[in-house]
Parts: C-alpha cells; structure tokens; sequence
C-alpha cells in the first residue's frame, strides 16, 4: 500500500475549505461544523446565496441564527481591513500625524491615493482604510505601529484572543498572500467585536469625509452600498479580489436589535442577496433555537505584577563575559572596580579571620566543660 505524505493530507484538507476535523469541536457549536446548509427547525430557511460560506447572527446575544459553511476558510479581501482597525484602533493616537513611506503610497490595489507628505492624522487613515478601503492606507498604519512585522503579529494575537482560529492574517490589507485566510464565523466574531467600540462605529457608518492633499481636501465615500440602501445599516465592510471574489460584513439595526451578515466568496453581485439575509435575520431573531453562538473573546493577559521590593539573585558571570567586560572599562571604571573588589576582599579576610577566633573559643569552652564534668 502507497503511503501519502503528511504534509499532501494536511494541503488536501486545507484545500478543501473546511477548517475543523471529525473530532474537534467547532468554535460555536457542533452544529457549526457543517459544509452545508445550518438552519433552525420551524421556521422558512434563509433566502438563497450563490456566496460559498455565510453567517446570519445576532448581535446582542451571539446567537447564530442560521449559516452555510460557517468555517470553511477563504481568503478575505479588503474584509480582513476590519481586524486591521479593531486592532490598531485602541494603539494608535488618533491626532499623531503620520508621514506615509513610498512603500505604503504604492502598495497595489484600490488606494485612497496618499503621498510621501505629514499630511495624515491617524483618524484620517482610518476612514481612508474602512470607507476607501484604501490599502496604501492600511499599509501605513501598520508602520504608524511600529513596522508591519509588528502589525502583523499585533493582528494575529487579537484574531487568536477573540478566538477566531480560522484567521491567518498575512496582510494588514487583505492583499492576496499565501497562507491568508479567514471564514465567515471568524469574520462574524471581529465585526462584534469592532462593533463594540465607538470609533470603529464611526469610521464604518460615515457615507463621505473630507480628506487631505498637498493643496486642498478632497471627498471620499463610503463602498458600502447598503449604506444608502438598507434601512438602519451601520456599515462594516466589503471586499474583492479576482481569487478570494466577493465578500461582505454588514450590521443593520432595527427596533434596537443588531443583526450581523457575512459572507464569502460570491461571484456576482451580492448586495440584494445580503439584504434578503439580513431580512431573514430580523424576522427570525427571538424566534428560533439558535444553530449556534459568536464566542466571548478571551480574557486579556494582564502582565504579572512585580514586587515593590525585588529580590535580586547573583548569578555566575560566564568568563568569556567577564573578559568583555574587562575590555570595555576605562580608567575611572578600573579604579571604582579595583576599590570595590578592594574592598570586598578585605571584608572577606576579616569576617574569615573573625569566624576562625570564634570557632576556636567554642571549642575552648567545650573541652573547660567537658573537664568539669569529669
């Protein structure tokens, strides 16, 4: 019988889109693990999709109230944008004027069009990022982070806090890179989780913004359709590109409940489609026995507290350390050594010398009383 490598199964399974073995419980529910078709008893099922993977939810309670392929893993196009402002977002100052690198003006794809000039404030970015989509934006807000290997480490440990564990993030754009990838469960989870915070609220819901040029402003819009469209629509995020096709994360409230759409690879125009499903959300939501539930993010890591008084413990100096060390001392560096050295070596003489006349004396005394016994 003909052995198939390890790694041949591991791309197999990867290829197929599905992020969960037979024997691991999928992050939701059970239920979640499904490549089809997940819907609640006793009510129409969800209109239909030509999207590959979807997520209908309910904002406030978490509860999945239907889904298709919840985690099978997709590249995420300019949907990933939404991990990149729910990370940065509480890092970044949002009055710090930021001076784009070349490398960020030319990144490919759609750009709000920045150039190399201090013209930038972060908030700025932000609306370019999730209005424009605007990559060359994402691309310096990365480096406003400190560098984009940061950012990208920055990204991934909050898609692994909110344990959206279908997430690889390899760009803070959502540019097309091996190893990429994201399902509409993952993206369900982030878009809670953005949704959460104020500023994240605003940059998503505003239809246009001025933004800054060398020599005047000029308008952006928003690419979100629905927001013009749908009644209550908060905004979120779309995304395109020609391998990862068409994907989309919506919110919209109605009579003071939220309810969460998204969707993965979709080869056409989804923007009726969505409406329908956030339809369907509505009228089910408080309705039905949820299919399954957006998880709480984890607990944050708190650094260990230190001790107001450390205990300090000496270790052995290594030779080859010491020889370094000795090589990089100067004059006045040489005399405060030769004096403390001096002078613990003396210490050292004289608490010997006192603990030898200490130990004589007690035998003294020892053999006296032993005389006396006798």
């Amino acid at each position: 019988m003909k052995l198939v490598p390890v790694t041949a199964l591991l791309a197999a399974v990867a290829l197929t889109g599905s992020a969960h073995s037979a024997s691991t419980t999928p992050v939701g529910g059970d239920l979640l693990g499904s490549r089809g078709l997940v819907k609640p008893d006793g009510i129409k099922a969800p209109p239909k999709s030509k999207a590959t993977s979807y997520v209908i939810a309910d904002l406030e309670t978490g509860d999945v109230l239907a889904a298709k392929n919840p985690h099978g893993r997709y590249l995420p196009a300019s949907t990933l944008k939404t991990l990149t402002a729910l990370t940065l977002i509480p890092k970044l100052d949002k009055n710090l004027t930021v001076k784009p690198s070349r490398n960020a003006v030319n990144q490919e794809g759609t750009a709000v069009g920045l150039t190399t000039k201090p013209l930038y404030k972060v908030d700025d970015l932000f609306r370019a990022l999730m209005m424009s989509s605007g990559n060359d934006a994402a691309m310096a807000l990365a480096e406003a982070n400190g560098s984009l290997a940061k950012t990208m480490n920055d990204m991934n440990a909050e898609a692994k806090r909110l344990q959206a564990n279908d997430t690889v993030a390899k760009t803070p754009s959502g540019l097309d890179k091996p190893g990429q990838s994201s399902s509409a469960y993952d993206l369900a989870l982030i878009a809670r989780a953005g949704l959460a915070n104020p500023d994240f609220r605003r940059y998503i819901s505003t239809k246009t913004a001025k933004f800054p040029a060398p020599k005047h402003y000029y308008e952006i819009s928003n690419h979100n359709k629905l927001l013009w469209r749908y009644k209550g629509m908060i905004g979120v995020k779309n995304g395109w590109t020609s391998k990862a096709l068409g994907s989309f994360v919506g919110a919209a409230t109605r009579g003071g409940h939220t309810i969460i759409v998204t969707i993965m690879r979709h080869d056409g125009y989804f923007w009726d489609e969505v409406a329908d499903l956030l339809d369907w959300g509505f009228a089910a939501r408080g309705k039905v026995t949820p299919v399954g539930r957006l998880v709480d993010p984890l607990p944050a890591v708190l650094p260990a507290q230190q001790a107001t008084a450390p205990v300090i413990t000496a270790t052995p100096v290594p030779a080859p350390l010491l020889d370094r060390a000795a090589s990089k001392q100067t004059d006045s560096s040489r005399t405060v050594g030769s004096i403390v050295i001096g002078g613990g070596l003396l210490f050292g003489l004289i608490w010997l010398g006192y603990g030898i006349r200490r130990r004589r004396r007690l035998a003294l005394r020892s053999r006296e009383s032993e005389d006396l016994r006798l």
